[in-house]
C-alpha cells in the first residue's frame, strides 16, 4: 500500500535532486554565465581581494550543488547536505536580495529545511 510520508519523501528529494545537479552541472558548462548573471561584483572583487577567480568560485560552487543532489539522489548524508544546502541558499538571499529568482530560491529553502527537519529517515 502507498505511504504518504514514505513517497513524500522520495518526491521531495528526487525533486530537489534534479535542481540540483542541474545547476551544479551547468556550472561546469557556462560557468560564465553564472559570473556574469549571478556573482554580484562586489563579491567577485572580494574574491580577487582573497586570491580566488570567479571562475574557481563558480566551479566550486558547481562540485558544491552536484554533491548535495547526488545526495538527495541517492539518498545518503541527506541531514548533513540539506543543512550545507540551507545555509548556501541563506547565504545565496543575503547576497542577491530579493527578486523574481530569489523567490525561487526559498523555495528550495523551504524544501531542504523540510528534508533537514524530516521526522524519520525513509530508506526509499
Amino acid at each position: 500500500m502507498f505511504s504518504s510520508n514514505h513517497y513524500s519523501y522520495l518526491f521531495l528529494r528526487l525533486g530537489l535532486a534534479a535542481v540540483f545537479l542541474w545547476f551544479g552541472i551547468d556550472k561546469f558548462i557556462h560557468p560564465n554565465y553564472w559570473i556574469d548573471a549571478w556573482v554580484p561584483h562586489w563579491f567577485q572583487g572580494f574574491l580577487g581581494n582573497i586570491g580566488v577567480s570567479s571562475l574557481t568560485f563558480i566551479y566550486f560552487q558547481g562540485v558544491f550543488e552536484t554533491a548535495v543532489g547526488l545526495s538527495f539522489l541517492i539518498n545518503l548524508f541527506i541531514k548533513l547536505f540539506s543543512f550545507l544546502a540551507a545555509i548556501f541558499l541563506i547565504a545565496v538571499l543575503l547576497a542577491i536580495g530579493f527578486n523574481e529568482i530569489t523567490v525561487r530560491d526559498m523555495g528550495l529553502l523551504g524544501a531542504v529545511l523540510s528534508l533537514l527537519f524530516w521526522p524519520q529517515r525513509s530508506r526509499f
